[in-house]
């Protein structure tokens, strides 16, 4: 029989392991994940882009959102506009100047609850070596076993608009507009217990 300290003991690391309310860590699912943003074009329409590659982790605890945090990183030279010439043109000096700065990356600092499955998550954004504080808002729309990969996994959308004219990017200005809005759909799949 085992003495009552060690079985305290294993008890409590048997909790540990199984409790699901736990901060876990997850790595972003390329195939899931969509990374979008929205630019005024010349009054006439809202111009759509994403970006393809980009690798990133995240930590949630559904039982305590204020224990998250978030870290990515963006291929600037994956921008899609789905137009080859308006892809090369955004990758040259006028816009993501991707040689000279390949990566944009966004590390959260705060995440502050909102409601049961809805957050700010507060962080910082770096494109073209300029970083600026921006706020994301969240919404958890999903954690739970994949029903075909079996993988545990978690599900959010978010949005937030920043001014691109922070960052340096004033080409077109005010033609084309400074408010950008951005737009993600995340998937996550566990990677710790």
């Amino acid at each position: 029989m085992i003495p009552t300290v060690k079985r305290l003991i294993f008890l409590l690391l048997l909790c540990f392991f199984t409790n699901p309310g736990l901060t876990a860590e997850y790595k972003l699912e390329p195939v899931h994940t969509q990374i979008l943003f929205f630019c005024d074009h010349l009054g006439f329409s809202k111009s759509q882009g994403e970006f393809l590659q980009f690798e990133g982790s995240f930590s949630f605890d559904p039982d305590d959102l204020s224990a998250s945090k978030a870290e990515v990183s963006i291929d600037t030279a994956s921008i899609d506009m789905d137009n080859q010439k308006w892809n090369d043109h955004m990758k040259n000096q006028d816009f993501f100047d991707v040689e000279k700065f390949p990566k944009m990356t966004f590390i959260s600092n705060k995440v502050e609850p909102l409601s049961d499955n809805t957050m700010n998550v507060h962080g910082d954004l770096t494109i073209l070596g300029h970083t600026e504080p921006v706020v994301l808002n969240v919404t958890h729309n999903k954690s739970g076993k994949h029903p075909f990969s079996g993988k545990y996994t978690a599900g959010f959308s978010a949005t937030t608009e920043v001014k691109r004219s922070l960052f340096g990017m004033t080409y077109g200005l005010p033609a084309l507009g400074d408010d950008i809005e951005i737009r993600l759909e995340v998937e996550g799949r566990k990677i710790t217990p």
